[in-house]
């Protein structure tokens, strides 16, 4: 059992100013595995109160130190590493594969990738007889999910630590391991007090005070769609910059050209991939009309290899976070056969033998039209929706009539075809058979957010631009 019941306030660790605490529940057994301590307004205000004393030094400090703090962590990060995946197994379900390697990987990544843009990045340059500045924009607001902990956690803070600025970090409740431990390897790596500060908490008790704070001068959040827009609304009194990264309903089209068979069962396993509970999953598998069969078949062979069970075992998903998430997506699941989509595998109901645990039967949908619920609604949990397209041109509409734009895929072998696709679609960011890449911008198009995350262009958001007008006058002036 864990027991986490202070935070990280001014480089020490402080009790709360209450002795609240909440129940961290581990999803695979429905039971309690440990206690956090839950902060409030007064426990916000101490710790934007230190990182705004912080900032003052830590905003001039050089890139050099910055660099050296940086990998400082890297070192202590790896160290961690294995408590870290074991917290995440524990919190949130991962399986041990998983959670010791793409999810603490991610966090890794992100870090050397910070590193590596910092070292490059240009902070001033000089236009004609004007010098611009890039400046860190000061105290941030940093609000994080449970679905990715280290990644999410890991393109907030690591940009915020490399630009200068300070900052308050709110991890999910349902996540709280992660963030603590954290939270250790960023002392033992020497941050200087008060430019990282950690309060745990609910959404009310500390992201509206935090979010709304007066002294807050940038907010940062990751999370739904619904609390995204109250996050929003709280902060805009302030006048502060909001970033967010928010839900997502991503299309993958599987162009007439490609290997179906081989991108469909591509596409199911990596839907199912955390169990479905990624804002970027491929959600809405988009394939030729004409091709719908094929598709079919190749789905219902792909989908039993999406092994279901016990995070600590050798299974390829285990459960989703929490009961009122099962519920979720089981509503969902159900509303899809009642509204007449081809059941292809899975369904309503735990995995055969699971009689414990929030665990989903891996579930594919085909002969899905775009106006059906589990077409528009974000599931998050381990549900793939099959839809058919006549044309291109058809393929395109489908794939950008939906209120979200995070994240789209394309796969085919004209790859000419494949990027003239990818440019039409409405997504923050667009994959390419399969590519991935740490430097590419993350971020959403309409109701997916705003702002960009990942490599030098997460660094963006925490600079303040400045203009210094007449500061090398030309010779003779």
């Amino acid at each position: 059992m864990r027991e986490y019941r202070t935070f990280y306030i001014g480089g020490r660790w402080v009790e709360p100013a209450q002795s609240a605490t909440f129940e961290v529940i581990n999803p695979a057994t429905e039971e309690v595995c440990g206690t956090v301590a839950t902060g409030t307004a007064a426990d916000v205000d101490k710790a934007v109160a230190a990182a705004r004393q912080a900032f003052d030094s830590w905003s001039v400090s050089s890139v050099a130190d910055r660099i050296e703090l940086l990998q400082n962590i890297s070192a202590e990060y790896q160290n961690r590493s294995g408590d870290l995946g074991a917290a995440l197994t524990e919190e949130m379900g991962a399986p041990s594969a998983l959670a010791n390697g793409f999810q603490v990987g991610l966090g890794a990544g992100h870090l050397g990738t910070a590193i590596e843009a910092l070292q490059k990045f240009t902070f001033e340059e000089q236009r004609g007889e004007s010098l611009i500045v890039r400046e860190p924009i000061g105290v941030c607001a940093l609000i994080t999910p449970w679905n990715w902990p280290m990644n999410q956690i890991a393109v907030k803070v690591f940009p915020a630590l490399a630009t200068g600025c300070t900052m308050v970090l709110k991890p999910s409740e349902r996540s709280p391991f992660t963030g603590q431990i954290f939270t250790e390897i960023l002392d033992a790596a020497g941050v200087p007090a008060g430019v990282f500060n950690l309060v745990q908490g609910d959404g009310p008790g500390v992201g509206v005070p935090l979010s709304g704070h007066p002294d807050v001068d940038m907010v940062s959040f990751t999370g739904s769609t619904r609390a995204g827009i109250d996050i929003a609304k709280n902060a805009a009194a302030g006048v502060k910059r909001v970033t967010q990264e928010l839900g997502g309903k991503g299309p993958n089209i599987v162009l007439d050209d490609a290997d179906l068979a081989e991108n469909v069962a591509k596409g199911v396993v990596t839907m199912m991939l955390n169990s479905g509970q990624t804002c970027s999953a491929p959600s809405r598998m988009l394939v030729p009309n004409h091709r719908m069969e094929e598709a079919i078949d190749a789905a219902k062979g792909a989908a039993p290899t999406v092994t279901v069970g016990d995070p600590a075992g050798d299974f390829a998903i285990g459960p989703v976070v929490s009961k009122s998430q099962f519920d979720k997506i089981q509503n969902l699941i159900k509303q899809g056969v009642d509204d007449g989509a081809t059941l292809v595998a899975g369904g309503p109901g735990r995995p055969e033998g699971l009689t414990k645990g929030y665990y989903v039967r891996p579930t594919v949908f085909a002969d899905v039209k775009n106006d059906m619920a589990i077409a528009r609604e974000e599931i998050f949990g381990p549900v793939l929706t099959i839809l058919g397209y006549d044309s291109v041109d058809h393929a395109i509409e489908i794939a950008n009539d939906t209120e979200y734009g995070l994240a789209g895929f394309v796969a085919g072998a004209d790859l000419d075809q494949a990027r003239a696709v990818a440019r039409r679609i409405r997504a923050g960011s667009v994959a390419i058979n399969d590519a991935f890449d740490f430097c590419a911008p993350f971020g959403g198009y309409k109701k997916s957010g705003n702002g960009r995350e990942w490599g030098e262009f997460g660094f963006d958001d925490y600079l303040e631009i400045k203009g210094i007008l007449g500061y090398a006058p030309e010779k003779g002036d």
